[in-house]
């Protein structure tokens, strides 16, 4: 008998959490509070208003431009999911010290402008289009949309008719046309025709969205990373956030023109993504790449409505908070944590709670 009420007891005990469980879901906003805070705290510099790239050494005295690109994306998502408070301010602040107006077009360079001259690369460029773009569609803020048509221009200074079209990633290396220079250059371009209605901007959106799928489209709908220029050399590597581009370009398409052909290749990208990338329960280590790919399932959510799809970034997300966050909350699978980590979860977070 004792051992039947043992018995009993204990399944009772498993049964109880499990409903406890569903009934008390992810506090992703405390989440949140807690990145901001370590970002200010441990990232950001009052005095210059400027960021360190990571907690350890650095070779630079500030972050490159890069993982800033990824926290104003960040900001802007905390934004809505806090609305009292302004996140992005500081972090445009920040980035206005790495613009150059150098020509052909005035564009943000890699490194603080005052400190040293540096590369310019048109994603970094266009990930700030994105960012104040989605801002300025929350806010109607014209200052987001002037910043975003100024890198519009920008990252059309890149693009020439060798191998028959297409974006070049770096301006002073005109060797590589890749996926995370034509991907985000789409949605730039998409994003700025459904503001203004100028056909220009539907155009160039076309033109590279036909040219990536020609050049870079893997046939089970993963995008590789690059052509190389001259060689049209394929660089096969497949990395989370250039299929994630390309799966909002497909949302946003169909979203403007009704033709189910970009739904339809939205939702076989979506499935292919999570079967290529999602292996032993987690994605790639990249997390700012992976929520790239996070933004094109929530985009394709707002269409279809299909909340079993993105279930397994839920799953990643926990165990990241569960596994790769040291003592004093910073994320990261390093011993030395970097800002853009922080940035990514902090997005990932926050649109997981739009989700939820």
């Amino acid at each position: 008998m004792t051992r039947l009420i043992l018995f009993l007891l204990f399944w009772i005990s498993i049964f109880s959490v499990k409903v406890n469980a569903q009934l008390s879901p992810v506090n992703y906003k405390a989440r949140l509070e807690q990145i901001d805070k370590n970002i200010t705290t441990v990232f950001y510099e009052s005095g210059t208003g400027l960021y360190k790239e990571t907690n350890g050494k650095n070779d630079k005295l500030h972050s490159y431009l890069w993982p800033l690109c990824a926290l104003v994306q960040a900001a802007n998502e905390a934004e809505q999911t806090d609305p009292g408070k302004e996140f992005m301010k500081p972090v445009l602040a920040a980035i206005s010290q790495y613009h150059n107006t150098n020509p052909p077009a005035p564009g943000y360079q890699a490194y603080v402008t005052k400190e040293e001259k540096d590369s310019r690369f048109y994603d970094d460029n266009q990930w700030i289009a994105i960012a104040c773009l989605d801002a300025y569609n929350r806010t109607k803020e014209k200052s987001y949309l002037a910043i975003a048509e100024e890198i519009y221009r920008f990252q059309m200074t890149g693009y020439d008719e060798k191998a028959g079209g297409g974006l070049y990633w770096k301006e002073d290396e005109k060797n590589t046309k890749n996926t995370c220079s034509n991907g985000p250059g789409i949605l730039v371009a998409l994003q700025l025709y459904k503001i203004t209605k100028k056909k220009e901007y539907l155009t160039t959106a076309l033109k590279l969205y036909n040219w990536t799928n020609k050049n870079l489209r893997g046939a089970d709908g993963i995008f590789y990373d690059a052509i190389k220029i001259p060689s049209l050399k394929i660089d096969s590597a497949r990395y989370t956030y250039n299929t994630g581009t390309m799966l909002q370009s497909n949302v946003l398409l169909y979203s403007i023109t009704k033709e189910k052909k970009y739904l339809d290749e939205a939702q076989f990208i979506a499935k292919s993504a999570e079967n290529y990338f999602y292996k032993k329960n987690k994605l790639p280590e990249n997390y700012w790449f992976n929520v790239v790919l996070l933004r094109g399932y929530e985009e394709l959510y707002k269409i279809d409505g299909n909340t079993n799809r993105f279930q397994f970034f839920v799953d990643d997300a926990e165990r990241i908070w569960k596994e790769e966050r040291d003592e004093t909350g910073l994320l990261g699978r390093k011993n030395v944590k970097s800002l853009i980590d922080q940035a990514a979860v902090m997005e990932m977070y926050a649109r997981l709670e739009r989700l939820k």
